[in-house]
């Protein structure tokens, strides 16, 4: 039985050296998930692997069936999910390239069901998210990176919105505002939903651009692809270290 699970985002549809011992078509109760759940042997332990775009990133952050995913993995026997997140850096000292283990989060997303106690329920549940990742995980990402010699923004707070479109400059003043050192589309409501079924859940955050309004010009989509490309290099590392810790 596999107890760690990495969800991969965009730039991450594969694992690069992980052993595939099988893969599971789970059903839910909410749906299929984005893809076949794929077990395997990484770095000498058992994980589980599933891509949130789906094998061939064809779905949109706000179409993720967020609720199968994190379902289907609790199904499987998973009790730590490693959530990998392509964002946007608001905060001047995080640049494209930077990799952020967040602590906190703020959820602009709408129209995304973003709990399990909705239906059948004989009572109302309220789930205490004061701190919306778990603390052990966290720190066994910044010890991975310590590991693997890779500089890492150790907290922040992610803002996430609803895409899939990019937020403009008044928006990321916002949030800026609000406290937000990075924004993504996809920490909502996977980060809930987590909590809610009692897993341990952190994100490995790659800062692919710097947001609307903090760079020059518009964003553009060839950058961003550059640097998913020379970065998702270094999540590889940092979770080839931080697994056998978990």
């Amino acid at each position: 039985m596999s107890s760690v699970a990495i969800i991969g985002g965009t730039g991450l549809t594969s694992l690069q050296g992980l052993q595939i011992i099988n893969r599971e078509i789970i059903q839910t109760p909410y749906g299929e998930p984005s893809g076949i759940l794929v077990r395997g042997n990484y770095c000498g332990h058992e994980v589980m692997f599933l891509p949130r775009h789906g094998p061939g990133h064809t779905i949109p952050p706000h179409m993720v069936n967020y609720r199968a995913n994190i379902w289907a993995l609790k199904e499987v026997g998973v009790t730590n999910v490693v959530a990998v997140n392509a964002v946007g850096g608001i905060r001047p000292d995080i640049e494209p390239g930077v990799l952020v283990i967040p602590n906190q989060i703020i959820d602009y997303t709408w129209g995304r069901t973003n709990t399990y106690f909705e239906d059948r329920v004989n009572q109302v549940v309220h789930v205490d998210f004061t701190e919306p990742y778990c603390a052990s995980l966290r720190r066994n990402l910044v010890d991975g990176a310590e590991q693997a010699g890779l500089a890492v923004v150790d907290g922040g707070t992610y803002g996430a919105t609803q895409g899939p479109r990019l937020e403009t400059t008044a928006e990321i003043d916002r949030l800026e505002r609000d406290g937000c050192d990075i924004v993504g589309m996809t920490g909502m409501p996977e980060a809930v939903l987590a909590r809610e079924l009692e897993l341990c859940y952190a994100s490995v955050s790659l800062v692919v651009n710097r947001a609307a309004g903090r760079g020059n010009g518009e964003i553009s989509m060839t950058e961003i692809e550059q640097y998913l490309h020379s970065g998702i290099t270094d999540v590889r590392k940092l979770l080839e270290h931080a697994i056998p810790l978990i």
